[in-house]
């Protein structure tokens, strides 16, 4: 049963969602000079043919050096990741081994 009697009437619900903005009277201030344009990226996100050659020959290496194929998929991404930015296979290599 309800606390509420027949005469009594609910309190007001909240409303929900969210609360509307209200527009700020003042007036606008002067528009500043653009900013300057954001630096571009090292690298464009895709790798050249001489580097998917270079890691191919890196990969080739890790394999005659005896790892698993887990840690050489690891290996792979993480070297590629690091190529994409701009670095060489073994700099990525020294940078993922902490050499």
């Amino acid at each position: 049963m309800s606390s509420y009697s027949s005469t009594d009437s609910k309190p007001p619900t909240k409303k929900r969602g969210r609360p509307k903005k209200v527009k700020d009277p003042a007036p606008a201030p002067e528009p500043e000079p653009a900013p300057a344009p954001a630096p571009a990226k090292k690298g464009s996100g895709k790798m050249s043919d001489k580097q998917k050659a270079e890691l191919k020959s890196h990969m080739e290496k890790m394999k005659k050096g005896g790892m698993s194929q887990s840690e050489m998929k690891s290996h792979r991404m993480a070297v590629m990741s690091r190529m994409r930015r701009g670095m060489s296979a073994s700099k990525a290599h020294a940078d993922l081994m902490g050499k």
